[in-house]
């Protein structure tokens, strides 16, 4: 029987920004044309320089400057103070406006929040919220259109003023490119819905199974090296129901500290005793291995029935990478099992793109349980977990998503499944390898590019996350606000998202964008951070 079974077993071109656009058809058909939107991406040309897919351990994570991490936690002290000032006047009666008076109304309700978590959504958030959920109403491709709006009562509610504005899109996780509208993948989702319609309206132990999850459960293992894999309509469900499949009281998970909300969701639904490690410190992990071996259960000293080591190949607020040579190499040391959520590292790593493994130089068989979605590279939703044939069986029937939620809808699954096709380049194109060095190259270029210019950025040089520090507060709201109007859409991030003093601005890299869209976008970000200092290594 082999330790997985035991697992189961045993407990584009450049386009002018400052143009707007309506929500149009024939607009639509212009930016189409203009911007090269044809489901195929073009090739590295011979300008652009030549890169390599080996794998770099080192990565930078750079501490501010004395100064700036003073400045930082002085401005949250004074937003805290100012906030909890004005929460008195409030109350008291001294100071009416806007959304506060909506108080009264919801005095004999109980408070869904701390009073300190509600202090700061009214204080703090409601002063920046305009940074974010900014509604979208085209394709997120390599451009969108971006809702305009603005508030009255002080970003309580929002008035939108029925026209778009046309942005270059950092910040959709569609990595590979297929988000698109034409092209292969999109006539196969169309043929899909005339066929099968939008929803099995069954789960998977009743009549939910369609012959396209038969064909991309077997396509997605072989892609990622695997006996056999499973396909789920949720991605965040996987990790959270899949996770207490496998492993419960008695067991031990050992999760990294930055991992996504779906692992510790998971984790805590599992039952099992959860020990977390520094990010990518390999000696604190070994640390707590060598200690779970030695001392085992609480009280009883009983061994571990099983020790599980989760991970991420890529994560996606700090774009940095699993130092996955040494974690296997701890993992056989001491007799653990290995789980790794590739939900951003799949399609976006590794020569032909099969992931974290292929970018490692690892063999997937080194791996016991490999998972990832579809949301990102491939342009659809879901997500898939990777095993032996023993352990998959034992999820199919043991995971709630599997057993009692509906299957993927079918053009969903099509959709993945062409996408997968053009990867593979089963598809007779080189289209897919196309998209993986595009990717790969503006991965590199984006990131040495601002590095160049004296920012901070954090993270692997291969990962299509990049994010760039911020740091403080008033920076955080106002890079957001000049980015959209130089018709940049990008993903601010601060507290409590990110430690206190990591405020960030998070790029994500697209094979959509060509290098004059990088260079529009780089210059107009150097000249914002000129104007709010934000280049600290300058």
């Amino acid at each position: 029987m082999t330790a997985s079974a035991t697992l189961a077993t045993k407990r584009v071109t450049r386009s002018s920004y400052k143009k707007r656009y309506n929500n149009s058809e024939e607009n639509d058909e212009h930016l189409d044309n203009q911007n090269g939107n044809t489901g195929k991406i073009d090739e590295i040309s011979n300008d652009e320089e030549e890169f390599d897919y080996s794998y770099e351990a080192q990565e930078e994570f750079e501490e501010p400057p004395l100064h700036v991490s003073i400045s930082t936690y002085v401005s949250y002290t004074l937003l805290i103070m100012l906030a909890y000032l004005k929460d008195i006047l409030v109350r008291y009666g001294i100071l009416t406006f806007g959304s506060n008076l909506r108080r009264s109304k919801m005095e004999d309700f109980v408070p869904l929040y701390s009073n300190f978590e509600a202090l700061f959504t009214r204080f703090i958030y409601m002063r920046i919220r305009d940074c974010w959920n900014r509604p979208i109403a085209s394709v997120p491709g390599a451009e969108f259109d971006v809702l305009e709006r603005y508030s009255t009562d002080n970003n309580w509610t929002f008035q939108y003023t029925g026209r778009t504005k046309r942005c270059l899109n950092l910040s959709s996780y569609n990595y590979l490119g297929f988000a698109e509208k034409s092209g292969p993948c999109t006539d196969a989702v169309e043929t899909a819905i005339e066929k099968y319609g939008l929803s099995t309206c069954a789960s998977r132990l009743d009549f939910g199974i369609l012959d396209v999850h038969k064909q991309l459960e077997e396509r997605m293992a072989e892609f990622v090296g695997k006996e056999a894999a499973l396909a789920f309509g949720m991605g965040f469900a996987v990790n959270s129901t899949c996770i207490p499949a496998l492993v419960g009281k008695g067991c031990m998970i050992i999760s990294d500290e930055l991992n996504h909300a779906s692992i510790v969701t998971g984790a805590r639904l599992s039952g099992a005793k959860v020990s977390v490690y520094r990010h990518n410190d390999m000696e604190n992990l070994e640390k707590i291995l060598r200690q779970a071996v030695i001392s085992g259960q609480p009280r009883t000293h009983r061994p571990w029935k099983k020790l599980l080591i989760i991970v991420e190949g890529i994560y996606s607020m700090e774009g940095s990478i699993i130092k996955l040579p040494e974690v296997i190499r701890l993992k056989k040391k001491y007799g653990a099992y290995l789980f790794i959520d590739e939900a951003h590292s799949i399609g976006a790593l590794g020569r032909t793109g099969r992931g974290v493994c292929e970018h490692c130089s690892v063999d997937p068989n080194d791996v016991d349980i490999l998972m990832g979605t579809f949301t990102k590279s491939f342009g659809a939703c879901g997500g898939y977990i990777a095993s032996s044939k023993d352990v998959i069986d034992h999820l199919r029937a043991n995971s709630h998503s599997s057993a009692y939620s509906a299957t993927m809808s079918a053009p969903i699954a099509r959709q993945t499944l062409s996408a997968l096709s053009i990867i593979m380049n089963k598809d007779g194109t080189s289209d897919g390898k196309n998209r993986l060095r595009r990717l790969a190259w503006n991965c590199r270029y984006f990131r040495k590019r601002l590095r160049e210019m004296g920012f901070m950025v954090f993270g692997n040089n291969s990962s299509p996350v990049v994010p760039l520090l911020l740091f403080m507060p008033g920076k955080i709201a106002e890079l957001s606000r000049r980015c959209l109007q130089e018709n940049l859409a990008v993903v601010v991030v601060g507290y409590p998202a990110t430690p206190l003093n990591s405020g960030r601005v998070r790029f994500c890299l697209s094979a959509a964008h060509t290098k004059e869209m990088l260079d529009d976008a780089l210059e107009k970000i150097s000249n914002i951070g000129d104007l709010l200092q934000l280049k600290y290594n300058k």
